[in-house]
């Protein structure tokens, strides 16, 4: 991987050469897009994808992933991350991510800054590079409460 970005939101352009920068590039498109499609796109079918973060919990396969971005989309909040802090190596067979996402939690009327550790890993699959694992934990627990009555009400 040639390119040395310091952060990642979406909003670069993909070079299209096959990498999985291109992929982590994508699943930020799509996720700050609200665009579950996309996300699609990106992560891995079937039963072998999990995720484990504080507002979904466990999700194991495609279909639960999908259930619990669909009801994020669908909610009354809009998120908007960045990645950055990370660290990107890998294989000919895998990548992964780890590093830090900071953003904002939006609904009509609140806005609260918000900031995770996160951990995302991509392997060759199906013709390109798919998400296989997430993993997202919160160090301000003042600021997972704000963010949890937001999401959940």
């Amino acid at each position: 991987m040639d390119r040395h970005l310091t952060e990642v939101n979406g909003g670069e352009t993909a070079q299209d050469d096959g990498t999985a920068l291109d992929a982590l590039i994508q699943f930020y498109r799509a996720f700050n897009a609200g665009d579950l499609k996309g996300l699609e796109q990106v992560w891995l079918g079937g039963s072998d994808p999990s995720m484990d973060n504080p507002i979904g919990g466990i999700r194991r396969g495609w279909d639960q992933i999908a259930d619990g971005y669909s009801k994020l989309f669908k909610g009354k909040t809009k998120v908007q991350v960045t990645f950055h802090d990370f660290t990107s190596q890998g294989g000919d067979e895998w990548h992964l991510f780890v590093g830090r996402e900071r953003g904002v939690c939006q609904t009509a009327t609140e806005t609260l800054d918000v900031a995770f550790r996160t951990t995302r890993w991509f392997v060759r699959k199906d013709g390109g590079w798919r998400q296989l694992h997430h993993h997202g934990s919160v160090e301000d627990p003042q600021m997972l409460a704000a963010y949890r009555k937001l999401i959940f009400g």
